[in-house]
């Protein structure tokens, strides 16, 4: 078996992926042709160079002007669907998918149809296209203006089916990690599991925030860790997992090139690493091409990529039951 038919047959989970950032350009094209005198291009080629982004900022504000875009229930449920269905073919099985809930209640969604067309789209997405769907909910930065308590209020009031964790995205720094703090304490008292971004753009200072002030459970990109030897112990032995978007931190600028990226590094000092793509539809990627990113650029064999579709599997919040089936079939394979 050639390796990227392995890489294709591998059951795999996505732990770190944003329902926007995951549209398809048509999928976009489509939603821009509603809004004709918008700032997204409603043509392909103009769409695809639109993506073209600068630094982490111009990336940030060009995700924002996409978001503008969802504006009913029918886009979000449009937009799950459409995930499920791409995922579908990098045979991924199951996914956590990343809402940014408040600024589609800022579009103009009704809180709960924003929930039944979440619910609708999770429900479409398993029957139609054999994909199992969580959803995180996640602080779009400071986009809220009050450090996240919208968004843990929502997430604690309007709980879809399927709601499992609370996560904390946007343009890291001008949003440290520690004045989410008592947004973060409100979702753990709802049940929800703790994953904010930390450490894409910013020092290792950041990621001890998150893990020690918002009891972060996995980190969201994580790469800055190995300036800090320390901190890359405390991962390890704790466990607490890092979910790696490689591409995505090239297309952002987080790391200027995949010979410098520091995956292997992270693997090396035995912090347990899961790969996404964080924002497939934006940084024209999909989750097959990550695992053979890290084959082609960091020599990982068939084992280590194994490894990697087992490890996100276990750092999901998936039931026992799909856990220990994806896991077997991994085994298998």
């Amino acid at each position: 078996m050639h390796i990227s038919d392995f890489v294709h047959a591998l059951p795999k989970a996505e732990l770190h992926v944003h329902l926007v950032g995951a549209a398809s350009v048509d999928t976009v094209l489509a939603l821009a042709r509603n809004h004709p005198d918008g700032p997204v291009p409603t043509d392909e080629a103009a769409l695809r160079k639109f993506y073209e982004f600068t630094d982490f900022r111009h990336f940030i504000n060009v995700y924002g002007v996409v978001n503008d875009l969802v504006t009913t229930g029918e886009d979000v449920r449009t937009l799950v669907v459409g995930y499920a269905r791409d995922a579908a073919r990098t045979n991924i099985r199951y996914a956590e998918l990343t809402i940014s809930a408040t600024s589609h209640l800022r579009a103009g969604i009704a809180p709960d149809e924003l929930v039944e067309a979440l619910d609708a789209g999770r429900k479409e997405a398993l029957a139609v296209h054999g994909v199992a769907l969580q959803w995180i909910f996640d602080v779009p930065g400071i986009w809220d203006r009050d450090w996240g308590m919208t968004s843990a209020r929502f997430a604690s009031e309007y709980r879809p089916e399927g709601l499992v964790g609370f996560g904390l995205g946007g343009f890291e720094s001008d949003s440290p990690r520690t004045k989410f703090r008592e947004a973060f304490a409100m979702a753990r008292d709802a049940g929800l599991h703790m994953v904010p971004h930390a450490g894409e753009t910013t020092p290792p200072s950041e990621i001890w925030a998150a893990v020690h002030d918002l009891q972060a459970e996995r980190i969201g990109h994580g790469v800055s860790a190995v300036q800090d030897p320390e901190l890359l112990r405390h991962l390890a032995g704790e466990g607490i997992v890092v979910e790696v978007c490689p591409t995505s931190n090239i297309r952002t600028g987080a790391v200027k090139s995949l010979d410098e990226h520091h995956l292997p590094r992270l693997v090396e000092a035995g912090v347990p690493v899961t790969i996404s793509t964080d924002d497939p539809g934006m940084f024209h990627t999909d989750l097959d091409r990550e695992y053979l990113v890290c084959h082609e650029r960091f020599g990982f064999g068939r084992d280590e990529l194994a490894g990697l579709a087992r490890a996100a599997v276990r750092a999901s919040f998936a039931p026992a039951e799909l856990k220990d089936q994806l896991l077997k079939e991994i085994d298998a394979l």
